[in-house]
């Protein structure tokens, strides 16, 4: 991490920069080019989310992609759904040039799976052998790593991760640090990896993360008057200090904290929304339009490996919304609180 502490912090006005053009995606961003024409737009989610009944917002999918049967289940439209993530992920992998990346991309199921491995250890359940089958490693070697303590056998970055979790769990007694633990392994797996690869939108990426998880994590301690302090992910643009300063903070000035931030809106409306709707729904939301905003600048490449990597988030992204919208009009959720997640 000693090469990204000494990164300046921010110097830009939005976003960071993304990097430059590389002639040798040229063929791979004409694909994605065209695919992103075939997206959903945004009137197609205000659509289902305003429809009447989960049937109806069904029948705004006939035609494409994600189209489900009027009768269909919450069990079908998963498995509907995790085939279409699935198969985008397969087009990213023949894409990249680099393995090094697409190994990168798929160690977010590896922790995910160390995650819940991790848990079910600690509370004393079966470790089993039912998860992501799209990581690096193999998900039912779990059983035997974890039942005989043989850690050693995990990819380092996961290895790592285990025992700083572990550790933390036995040291606090509280199984939240276990999530903490991963999601920090993670953050500078990432970050590390992003700056041996010497990629400037990959680096940017991961500190916007990190940025919008404190952000969130910020809020969330702030509103219900949490004492936890040592939470917050490292290699961010937000230097630490001013995310303590905002956990003491209440109300307007939450906001004005980081008003000389690019992150001003985002605080402002989600510190807003959770005071007066007491929901963090507002703060998901903008977090979310953030870092796709992010994503939406590598419209200025030409051809190169960004414009694969924004396709590959966004497209996952298109799918969660999905997920989300169909799954509350099955259980008949108000139309204005999917507005206001989906934005």
């Amino acid at each position: 991490m000693n090469a990204l502490a000494q990164q300046a912090e921010i110097d830009f006005s939005r976003y960071p920069p993304i990097g430059t053009d590389d002639w040798g995606y040229a063929f791979e961003t004409a694909q994605v080019r065209a695919l992103e024409t075939a997206m959903l737009p945004r009137s197609v989610f205000v659509d289902m989310a305003n429809a009447t009944s989960f049937e109806q917002a069904a029948d705004y999918l006939r035609s494409g992609e994600y189209a489900v049967g009027a009768g269909a289940s919450i069990s079908e439209i998963e498995q509907i759904l995790l085939a279409g993530r699935a198969e985008v992920r397969q087009q990213f992998a023949g894409w990249m040039h680099n393995e090094r990346i697409v190994t990168l991309f798929k160690s977010r199921d590896d922790f995910a799976n160390l995650r819940l491995a991790v848990r079910r250890m600690i509370v004393k359940k079966p470790v089993g052998s039912d998860y992501s089958g799209e990581g690096s490693f193999l998900p039912e070697q779990f059983a035997e790593v974890f039942e005989n303590e043989k850690y050693e056998t995990l990819p380092d970055y996961m290895a790592e991760a285990a025992e700083r979790a572990i550790l933390l769990y036995y040291n606090d007694k509280d199984i939240r640090g276990i999530d903490y633990a991963i999601d920090a392994a993670q953050s500078e797996f990432n970050l590390t990896t992003a700056a041996k690869l010497d990629n400037e939108f990959l680096l940017g990426l991961f500190r916007i993360q990190a940025d919008l998880t404190n952000i969130r994590t910020m809020l969330r301690l702030t509103v219900t008057e949490s004492e936890k302090r040592n939470v917050f992910l490292p290699g961010g643009y937000v230097e630490r200090d001013k995310l303590l300063r905002g956990l003491e903070t209440s109300g307007d000035g939450l906001a004005a904290l980081f008003f000389a931030t690019p992150y001003f809106e985002v605080v402002q409306a989600g510190a807003s929304y959770a005071a007066s709707e007491k929901s963090f729904l507002k703060i998901e939301q903008q977090c979310d339009e953030y870092l796709n905003g992010y994503l939406r600048t590598t419209i200025a490449i030409t051809a190169g490996a960004q414009p694969i990597i924004a396709y590959l988030l966004a497209k996952e992204n298109e799918i969660r919304a999905v997920r989300l919208v169909l799954t509350a009009k099955k259980n008949q959720l108000n139309s204005k609180l999917i507005l206001d997640r989906i934005g």
